[in-house]
């Protein structure tokens, strides 16, 4: 937590208004029960003659509550600026931190946890620094200031407070150590919750097409209930506190009145010191209440806040080595030796790839589904580390590159075509931020989109909205493959990326791409060999394994997974099938 500490560090005046007038405020809380017995003991006493205390007391009880007022409005305003600036900046950084996590960090902690992280424990955090701030100096200040305030008014009555507070805090501290851990459960079960709700909008259509609502609806069921389970659980050790401390407190004003009421009938006790005692230990009562609540509120904080801390602590990004660049500079990529194994896997999902790709080349890959097509691709841009061998670019090694400088290098297009909200311009500009409209369009020209973005009203600035969710999945690849192209990298990457075009967009898309100003170096993966017969080399891949390399021809003649994965497309005659 001390990590997380640092971010109230720009809010110091505002830590410290809060607390001081919430002090105040206390102070003005603790004379009300000697105004009281004034009025009493002066005032009533004397009957009709007391009018004038009875009044100036009932004046000063409202200037004190006035005064009051005013301190706890600047101490919540002060207390609230601290909590949202806190929680703010901390979002700001944790959100940061994750996008320079790499793939592998990203596998290991898991997105629904980072959701989680981000949002519901930043909030628990902010809540935990805004209770903190109004209420963990006050109500102890309340607390052990009734305790000698009592002394002051009678020392052997307030005999009663020296038994009670240490009881309620026994109980209050007993609480809290226990539900510390079982908070942090409590939110890794949210965890799971928050996971199977994204994997179900994410999957939706799916689930739907395969009818699948009762499954997902049960696996929903069992996730919500375990979280359910975890907060009764806890929620009923937390839930201990209030009845605990009001059974304490009332039988402190029970003895309270026994003994006030004994030591009133011999004369060393007022009426009114008594009322000062008991309106001293409700104040014990509601402060010790609110500071349980409190207790409960900052232990869900703490829980959360060593969470997100281990995030914030979680390395990001990915080492750069000093290594010799002494490799063959005109080869825009060789694969040397390159194997992946991923975290928690034990068996490879790449092994032993030897490629040598010069500059300009047309590459493609293709395998089964599972055989470690992405996989490999992803080494290039350094989304992965490879495990076994080296990854070279322009003859360096992948990992003596800054990260940016590499993946500027790279235009890539994944399988799954993601667009984000805003419109067609903003999409295309991620390719590239300084691109001109003629460099959008022609980039949307080379990716068969230039027609179908034309006849959209508004043209670059349509209208795309999250997912891409109002062009069809056609439509979303080609506007993929036009940020990719945006970027005029010299390494162009696509990942599985024309699957949703018919076979005429496809072969035009291929010769646009064949006839880019820049001839970039283009590895195309696929599962149509009609995609990939032009290239100038193909490597087909087999449970992660090299079976094939060569070009169409020549694959047809020496690979036998190529010409299995040929002919089940291709009739006999050679016409598609």
């Amino acid at each position: 937590m001390k990590r997380l500490l640092g971010y109230l560090k720009p809010y110091k005046k505002e830590v410290v208004i809060s607390p001081l007038f919430k002090f105040l405020e206390a102070i003005f809380d603790l004379l009300v029960p000697l105004v009281v017995k004034y009025i009493i003991d002066v005032g009533i006493a004397k009957g009709d003659q007391g009018k004038t205390d009875i009044f100036a007391g009932f004046g000063v009880l409202i200037v004190f509550a006035i005064v009051g007022m005013l301190c706890a409005l600047v101490a919540q305003y002060y207390a609230a600026r601290a909590a949202v600036g806190f929680s703010t900046d901390l979002r700001r950084d944790l959100f940061s931190h994750i996008q320079k996590f790499s793939y592998k960090e990203t596998d290991r902690v898991g997105t629904s946890t980072m959701i989680t992280r981000i949002t519901a424990d930043v909030n628990q955090l902010q809540s935990g620094v805004n209770m903190t701030l109004r209420l963990f100096l006050r109500s102890p200040v309340v607390v052990f200031g009734a305790m000698i305030m009592a002394f002051t008014v009678n020392a052997q009555s307030a005999l009663v407070f020296v038994i009670v507070i240490p009881l309620l805090a026994a109980v209050v501290f007993t609480i809290m150590l226990k539900t510390v851990p079982l908070f942090q459960g409590v939110q890794k079960n949210l965890d799971r919750v928050t996971s199977v709700t994204r994997e179900n909008l994410t999957g939706v259509r799916v689930i739907r097409a395969l009818g699948k609502e009762a499954s997902e609806n049960e696996r929903f069921r069992a996730a919500n209930e375990e979280h359910n389970r975890a907060q009764n659980h806890v929620g009923g050790i937390s839930a201990l506190m209030n009845p605990l401390t009001l059974i304490l407190v009332n039988a402190g004003v029970i003895l309270l009145l026994w003994s006030g009421a004994e030591l009133v009938q011999i004369g060393e006790m007022t009426q009114g010191e008594v009322v000062a005692m008991t309106n001293y230990m409700a104040q014990i009562l509601v402060e010790l209440v609110k500071f349980a609540n409190t207790i409960i509120l900052v232990n869900k904080a703490i829980a959360c806040g060593d969470r997100v801390e281990k995030v914030l602590s979680a390395p990001a990004g990915q080492e750069t080595i000093q290594t010799d660049t002494s490799g063959d500079t005109s080869l825009a990529v060789a694969l040397c030796g390159v194997g992946l194994t991923y975290e928690n896997n034990a068996a490879p999902s790449v092994s032993g790839i030897d490629l040598k790709i010069p500059r300009g080349t047309t590459v493609g890959i293709i395998g089964s589904t599972g055989s470690g097509k992405s996989s490999l691709i992803n080494l290039i841009p350094r989304f992965y580390d490879a495990t076994e061998g080296r990854v070279l670019v322009n003859g360096r090694d992948v990992r003596s590159y800054p990260i940016e400088e590499l993946r500027n290098k790279i235009a890539i297009v994944p399988q799954k075509a993601v667009l984000f909200r805003g419109t067609v311009r903003s999409n295309l500009l991620w390719g590239n931020e300084g691109a001109d409209d003629a460099t959008l369009w022609a980039a949307l020209e080379a990716a068969q989109a230039k027609d179908f973005i034309e006849a959209k009203e508004g043209g670059l600035d349509a209208p795309v909205a999250q997912n891409g969710r109002n062009f069809s999945g056609g439509q979303r690849q080609r506007l993929t493959i036009a940020r990719a192209l945006v970027r005029q990298a010299e390494i162009l990457i696509l990942d599985d990326s024309s699957s949703a075009l018919d076979y005429a967009t496809d072969a035009a898309l291929r010769q646009a791409i064949r006839s880019l100003p820049n001839h970039p170096t283009v590895f195309i993966i696929s599962q149509r060999t009609s995609s990939l017969q032009h290239a100038d080399v193909i490597l087909v891949l087999e449970d992660g394994e090299s079976v094939g390399v060569g070009t169409h021809e020549e694959l047809l003649k020496s690979c036998e997974v190529y010409r299995e994965i040929y002919d089940s497309q291709f009739q006999k005659g050679g016409d598609e099938a």
